[in-house]
């Protein structure tokens, strides 16, 4: 049996339960590509996730431990499984992988070959796989449930965040303008983005500074997303990231979980290709590191996304 190095946690809790160790090297199933992970990014919450550590996205499923954390991915394909068409050995290849499965902390991971896209060369491996999950949730919010469409006005709230970063730069390679809240260290980050305005959270209120927005996109949830029904228009939508909303009469509200898109991350790689896109890296870290990785996701605000550097596999 073929080894490998992994983070696995064989109990359910939080960063206390991963463990760096030996693990048997996956083998690639019927439709399954097997990776070998150069980068792997994480996100706040993931060990909170049931699906993390069941079958099922609502707790409802069988316990899978020992798991592999980290769902976003970039490396090479190292090994076709039976029936995959569309990918070569030795492809640079990104991708999001579905939440219910082993994660890419690992020098290998085996996954659907759906839910990987070729990797454009404008980004190293460290960024593609921070683009992954938080420019599917931009890309998705944006396009697939917020209907955005050129010339429109959208108000992203938290900009300067992993995934409100990549949704004001999607934005605007989509042809909207944009309004951004954000904190008063990022502002000018977020206009470099390309916001025409930025209002800082904490000394101004956003429905002073803007009105009539065809989309709000919230990742803040709370009072924030409370406020947003006063900016916008009569018919627009307000899409949340964080939790169900309640819209008032004659305006749209959406809440949606990310899914894995091939398609999707066609389209975002094109943007970064084009140099119209661009994940917000706050720290690379050892594989070994990983457990510390996300104590930090617990215990800081990193300024993007934290991605796992993961050293050759044999």
């Amino acid at each position: 049996m073929v080894t490998m190095q992994a983070v696995r946690g064989h109990a359910r809790g939080g960063p206390e339960s991963l463990s760096y160790e030996t693990a048997l090297r996956p083998v690639p199933d019927e439709g399954e590509v097997l990776v070998a992970v150069r980068a792997a990014a994480i996100t706040p919450g993931e060990l909170d996730w049931d699906a993390t550590w069941t079958d099922a996205l609502d707790g409802t499923g069988r316990d899978r431990t020992p798991v592999v954390p980290a769902k976003e991915v970039s490396g090479r394909v190292a090994e076709l499984g039976p029936g995959v068409a569309g990918l070569t050995v030795g492809d640079a290849v990104f991708g999001l992988i579905p939440f219910t499965r082993d994660g890419a902390a690992a020098q290998y991971v085996a996954v659907p070959a759906g839910v990987l896209a070729v990797r454009p060369r404008a980004l190293d491996d460290e960024a593609a796989a921070a683009l992954a999950l938080a420019g599917l949730t931009a890309w998705q919010g944006l396009r697939d449930h917020g209907g955005l469409t050129e010339g429109a006005r959208v108000l992203v709230h938290g900009g300067g965040g992993g995934v409100g970063s990549l949704a004001v730069q999607v934005a605007v390679a989509l042809g909207a303008s944009v309004v951004a809240t954000a904190a008063a260290r990022d502002a000018g980050f977020v206009r470099d983005l390309g916001a025409e305005l930025v209002v800082d959270y904490a000394e101004e209120r956003f429905e002073d500074a803007v009105e009539g927005v065809d989309l709000v996109f919230d990742t803040v949830g709370g009072q924030v997303q409370d406020r947003s029904w006063q900016v916008l228009r009569p018919g627009g939508t307000l899409v949340s990231i964080v939790a169900p909303p309640a819209a008032p009469e004659g305006k749209h509200g959406v809440f949606f979980v990310v899914e894995p898109d091939r398609g999707a991350l066609g389209q975002l790689a094109r943007l970064a290709a084009q140099g119209r896109l661009a994940p917000r890296i706050d720290r690379v870290v050892p594989l070994s590191g990983t457990a510390a990785a996300y104590a930090a996701l617990e215990q800081e605000h990193p300024r993007g996304k934290i991605v796992l550097r993961v050293p050759k596999g044999g």
